[in-house]
């Protein structure tokens, strides 16, 4: 990765996007060691994790990680997701963070010298070129190896590095524990 010791960096990361990259890859995230990670390769500033929650269900499977994440050095930005049901009758449900996560990124663009987005939308391209007109450099981290790729093209190209999940994830998969049935995303404490 492409670092310099005196950056100011931040994280941010698309929680539902970093989630379905990872399962693709087949491997836990250990968000202890992620944090680590960046934390080694600069000032890490702030860690933004953006997540919608099911709000009307009495516990949402989610709850634990984000509540591990809040205790242990992530900002977290979490809303409500909305239920609707689609021309067809089908109940859908949408809970998407983009704007969200955006508008962070613009505001915390001044204080950053490194913008890490966990991210493969191709719809983050704008948000991308526009932070980097500000003197900022992005490094996005999603991945290529999964089918189909992650990450949208214009993204990749867009972004000043962009790092393949497959190659962190010596540095950041969580040990295997005995029970193969947990989920990754459902459990944040160790």
């Amino acid at each position: 990765m492409m670092f310099y010791p005196q950056e100011k960096i931040a994280l941010f990361i698309d929680g539902a996007n970093l989630y379905a990259a990872a399962r693709a890859l087949q491997f836990d995230i250990d968000y202890k060691r992620l944090l680590e990670l960046f934390g080694s390769q600069g000032q890490l500033i702030r860690a933004f994790y953006y997540t919608a929650l099911l709000e009307d269900q009495e516990y949402s499977p989610l709850r634990p990680l984000v509540d591990w994440l809040d205790y242990n050095g992530y900002t977290m930005v979490t809303k409500p997701t909305k239920e609707f049901t689609d021309a067809m009758g089908r109940r859908k449900i949408k809970g998407n963070m983009d704007i969200e996560l955006a508008i962070d990124v613009m505001e915390m663009a001044q204080y950053l010298d490194h913008i890490v987005l966990f991210s493969g939308d191709g719809d983050f391209r704008r948000l991308v070129e526009a932070v980097q007109r500000k003197g900022v450099r992005v490094t996005v981290v999603s991945t290529i190896r999964s089918a189909p790729p992650m990450v949208a093209d214009e993204l990749r190209r867009q972004a000043d590095v962009f790092v393949d999940l497959v190659d962190l994830r010596a540095q950041i998969e969580r040990p295997h524990h005995h029970d193969p049935a947990r989920m990754s995303a459902m459990h944040g404490h160790e």
